[in-house]
């Protein structure tokens, strides 16, 4: 990194008040080199205790109190305080812009050294664990100069903000864009909550279809089945084909059939297998990292499959010391924490307690190990299946929580599921009556599938 930088950097910490206050809290000595990391703690000790920038005697008059600072170094800083105290104009934006990706480059330098250090057995307190939430922290080194909202001198702003359109991941389920208003939005959470069997994956998977049919970049990380299994459920999904002839199908009608899919959208699907209970937010943020460096490719929506058997960041390492509800908590909002960096809806799933496997009015009660999960998630439901939903073909969907829309509005509802083709789909509405508490299904012989699949014919 260049040294005029660095002294550019350090220069304007001691002189411009408004962009020291900015940049204090993100800045760090280590970034600095040598005589200027002295100065600049020198500088920010002063600033803590006087709230307000020291001056070139104030500094100088420090220097003489720092204890191990030898005359050569004293001598040094001394003679730099008369460039460092110059004011020469400079572009603000510039400038911050600047600080900003220096610091980055500075991080990833020291979080690279370290690594090197841990691995050689040299740390004096790290170990290789270690090594993805280090570099993980690095990466997303990054300013946040918002102070606030004023109420009063931003509501223009606001004004705009009410008025404009929210990006969304539209389903392709009506009910689902309802009760949703058009989509999940980014920045969120989405937990679907089930007993095991009853469709947690498929509903996942079928959404994950739908958003790359849309156009958009979609990364599914698996840790309960092999990345191979949950492609085959997204192979019978888009390609209209019983899951179970899919390894009897042609080589050559298969592959013609993805290169078809591939021409009718814009999006990526990636899908990235860890083992049960082993990966974390930190191993997730690492993966994104590494996807937009060596794939230049950047998700528009995460699905975890699924929340349960995620480890947690936080807490790794605790054994005993934590107990469940605090861990799912924890997991939950390492998850939206995700969700919010990358600036993308996150879709996870979660399972039932055993009394709510068997029950036909799950609620959030029956959420398994942790009631602190629906308090992180900003949109929950459940899916229940019982024998009458599954003669005719079809699954309930049970508001639990939304903060995109009034939950008691179209609290229940049903949806077509076809599980030899991993597929959801509207039914009837005509023949849906969207009752708090007693839904009417669909009672129709054929259930005409309304997906927007119908129309590919590949």
């Amino acid at each position: 990194m260049s040294a005029n930088l660095e002294q550019t950097i350090l220069r304007n910490i001691l002189t411009n008040e408004n962009f020291m206050r900015k940049v204090l809290p993100f800045v760090k000595p280590e970034y600095f080199d040598g005589i200027y990391k002295i100065l600049f703690k020198e500088a920010g000790r002063f600033v803590g205790k006087y709230n307000k920038l020291p001056t070139a005697e104030t500094l100088k008059i420090e220097l003489d109190q720092v204890d191990r600072l030898t005359n050569d170094n004293y001598t040094v800083a001394v003679d730099l305080l008369p460039q460092l105290f110059s004011k020469e104009p400079i572009d603000d934006e510039w400038l911050l812009d600047s600080t900003e990706k220096w610091c980055q480059d500075r991080a990833i330098h020291i979080a690279i050294m370290e690594s090197i250090s841990i691995i050689d057995g040299k740390h004096e307190s790290l170990t290789k664990g270690a090594l993805p939430d280090l570099l993980s922290k690095a990466l997303g080194v990054a300013f946040d100069t918002n102070v606030g909202h004023d109420y009063v001198d931003n509501a223009e702003q606001r004004w705009d903000f009410y008025n404009k359109q929210e990006e969304r991941i539209p389903f392709d389920l009506e009910y689902f864009n309802t009760i949703t208003k058009g989509g999940i939005p980014n920045k969120t959470l989405n937990i679907a909550l089930a007993g095991t069997g009853v469709g947690k994956s498929l509903f996942m998977c079928h959404v994950a279809s739908s958003a790359l049919v849309d156009g958009n970049n979609v990364l599914y990380i698996t840790m309960e089945m092999a990345e191979e299994r949950i492609a085959e459920r997204i192979d019978a999904n888009l390609l209209n084909i019983p899951i179970d002839q899919l390894e009897t199908m042609p080589k050559t009608l298969f592959t013609e059939k993805i290169k078809a899919l591939a021409t009718k959208t814009t999006g990526q699907l990636i899908v990235k297998e860890y083992p049960t209970g082993s990966a974390h937010a930190g191993h997730f943020r690492a993966l994104l990292n590494e996807l937009k460096l060596k794939k230049q490719f950047v998700p528009d929506i995460i699905f975890i499959d699924y929340l349960n058997i995620c480890a947690s960041s936080r807490m790794k390492g605790m054994g005993g010391a934590i107990n469940s509800y605090n861990y799912i908590k924890a997991i939950a909002e390492e998850l939206r924490g995700l969700a919010v960096e990358f600036d993308v809806p996150v879709f996870s799933a979660t399972q039932t307690t055993r009394s709510g496997y068997s029950n036909t009015d799950v609620g959030l009660e029956d959420t398994s190990e942790s009631f602190g999960l629906p308090a992180t998630a900003d949109l929950m439901f459940a899916l229940i299946s019982t024998e009458e939903l599954q003669n005719l073909g079809q699954i309930m969907v049970k508001q639990l929580k939304n903060r995109y829309n009034d939950p008691t509005t179209n609290k229940r509802f049903v949806v077509g599921i076809d599980r030899s083709k991993m597929r959801l789909y509207d039914v009837d509405p005509n023949e849906q009556t969207l009752m708090d508490d007693t839904p009417v299904f669909d009672k129709s012989e054929t259930h005409q599938q309304m997906s927007k699949f119908k129309d590919w014919n590949i």
